[in-house]
């Protein structure tokens, strides 16, 4: 295709009410740890040494979540090196395509500096947490600051932007999914996802608590079993128990946009705008 995507994600992105997204629990630290079990689980099964460098990535992004460091391409450039595993990154030097061809991203002289100030509004308070990382996995996307792995750097950059704030799903796979430039429908379902996880995994915290009697957790268990069937075996024990689990519709996200009913887009290497892959 012969139009930026990118121009126009620039365009979607400040049209978008990211204010309407729904705000969330203030702090969440379930007993499974989402984004390493995705890791150990369906990334170790297909290729152990992406997992290893992507757990090893996870681990330096939180470290920089604990010491509140910003977002900026230079943090991103030291993630991206464990991600690939090579000793240096660097960003892109011409356009870069998606979507077997069809989806392209232009580069300007401004693209670099526009991305930089997309990352620092990671951090606006005024807007709702869930939409923040939304809108970052999104950047990251579609301003493809690197020639591969973009789609594994904005899993990590969606999390860390959670984990600043106090927040780990337990789970991540329902975000692996073809995200659109030209969608901005799509760009708030996102945020509605994420905001749908972030409380689905709030919630099983907390009957996971009742269950425990009001004991927290003594530490997350990075990959550990969910803490689903242990709920449920409770209840088959205690049948007058009443269940406070997520209700079906806060499994999904809403499905409005085009981008996951009318489009089957063939697999690409890399990109969450392409096979959603981490």
């Amino acid at each position: 295709m012969s139009d930026d995507a990118l121009a126009l994600w620039c365009r979607i992105r400040e049209q978008v009410d990211w204010s309407s997204a729904t705000a969330t629990p203030v702090s969440v630290r379930p007993a499974v740890d989402g984004l390493a079990a995705w890791f150990n689980g369906p990334v170790r099964h297909r290729d152990p040494d992406r997992a290893d460098r992507l757990l090893a990535a996870m681990t330096l992004s939180r470290a920089a979540a604990s010491l509140g460091e910003p977002l900026t391409p230079a943090l991103l450039d030291e993630w991206q090196k464990l991600v690939l595993g090579i000793p240096d990154v660097r960003l892109r030097r011409g356009d870069a395509f998606a979507k077997g061809g069809r989806e392209r991203y232009g580069l300007t002289p401004h693209t670099w500096r526009d991305f930089a100030a997309c990352l620092r509004q990671s951090a606006d308070p005024s807007v709702p947490l869930p939409a923040r990382a939304a809108r970052a996995y999104l950047d990251i996307a579609f301003f493809h600051p690197y020639p591969d792995g973009n789609a594994r750097l904005a899993l990590l950059v969606l999390t860390h932007i959670l984990e600043t704030e106090g927040v780990r799903l337990d789970e991540v796979g329902l975000l692996q999914t073809t995200r659109y430039a030209d969608d901005p429908a799509g760009a708030l379902d996102l945020a509605t996802l994420v905001s749908v996880l972030i409380r689905a995994t709030h919630r099983r915290v907390t009957v996971g608590r009742e269950d425990r009697g009001g004991l927290e957790p003594s530490a997350i268990r990075p990959g550990a079993a969910s803490t689903r069937s242990d709920t449920r075996r409770g209840l088959r024990r205690n049948p007058s128990r009443t269940a406070s689990t997520p209700a079906a519709d806060e499994r999904c996200a809403p499905v409005r946009s085009r981008q996951k009913i009318l489009r089957s887009p063939p697999r690409s290497s890399d990109g969450p705008d392409a096979t959603g892959q981490a």
